[in-house]
């Protein structure tokens, strides 16, 4: 199998990994998947939340333990925030509106990461921060 990709927006905070959290909490509290009554902390050293998110996973950032540094490289399952110049890439001014980032997927001129990875950027609204933008692909 290939492996599903996805998207989504959780709410900004300056702190990325907070906003990352953050994120999680809110997905988690809108479908736990049949693991109730637990934190994201807590599925993550559960065996049998590992086996559902590798052989189907939520299509959703609980589908990764943490975030890691932009400039990290390692192998998922991990949440990485774009470098400036990943950004700029594909968003010239640095600072990508939610339409932009969503063309930018749509067009291709922004890639989806490999199986069991994830990405994310801030996106902004009227000059400022408004959304963090999230993607990746499932591990299955």
């Amino acid at each position: 199998m290939g492996g599903n990709a996805w998207t989504q927006t959780g709410p900004y905070e300056p702190d990325l990994v907070a906003a990352f959290r953050q994120a999680q909490d809110d997905t988690l509290a809108g479908d736990d998947h049949g693991f109730g009554g637990r934190s994201i902390e807590e599925l993550w050293r559960d065996p049998a939340w590992h086996e559902y998110i590798f052989t189907g996973g939520t299509g959703t950032v609980l589908d990764f333990p943490h975030m890691i540094d932009a400039t990290d490289r390692s192998d998922g399952p991990f949440m990485r925030p774009l470098t400036d110049g990943e950004v700029r890439a594909w968003a010239p001014g640095g600072q990508p509106t939610y339409e932009d980032w969503d063309a930018a997927l749509d067009s291709g001129r922004l890639e989806f990461p490999d199986r069991a990875q994830g990405n994310c950027t801030v996106l902004y609204r009227g000059g400022g921060p408004a959304l963090i933008g999230y993607w990746g692909v499932t591990a299955d």
